[in-house]
């Protein structure tokens, strides 16, 4: 269903986002704004939820003092989380959004979510990653 894809790239034009990638089949577009830590940030239509997902980094060889400071930094976010794939080998920031109630609000405000949190983290994931 092209709508949800539509509505969400008219909210994505709204922000001044970049579409850097769209596929209509699949009602995913990948979106950038370096200026914010945005790069290639994935949102995917999957009715009834829209999943937004950027990959942070690789997981470090040594994961134990990472999952606990993602765990506390997942505390202090106000959307969204980080969290790891299947296999534990790269961190993600990851939120999930309804759909059928999305407006350009909400988007925005999980989008800003990420920026500030690569703001506030994004040196010490850095060092984590090592």
């Amino acid at each position: 269903m092209s709508a949800n894809l539509d509505l969400i790239k008219s909210y994505v034009f709204d922000l001044d986002l970049k579409i850097v990638k769209e596929d209509r089949a699949n009602e995913v577009i990948i979106v950038e704004d370096e200026e914010e830590g945005i790069k290639n940030l994935v949102i995917d239509c999957e009715p009834p939820m829209v999943i937004l997902e950027q990959l942070i980094m690789p997981a470090p060889k040594k994961t134990g003092e990472l999952y606990k400071r993602l765990l506390q930094m997942n505390n202090t976010l106000v959307h969204g989380a980080f969290a790891l794939d299947e296999e534990g080998k790269n961190v993600f920031f990851r939120d999930t959004l309804e759909l059928e109630n999305l407006d350009r609000n909400e988007l925005e405000a999980s989008i800003r979510a990420l920026s500030l949190a690569l703001a506030e983290y994004g040196n010490e994931l850095l060092e984590l990653s090592k």
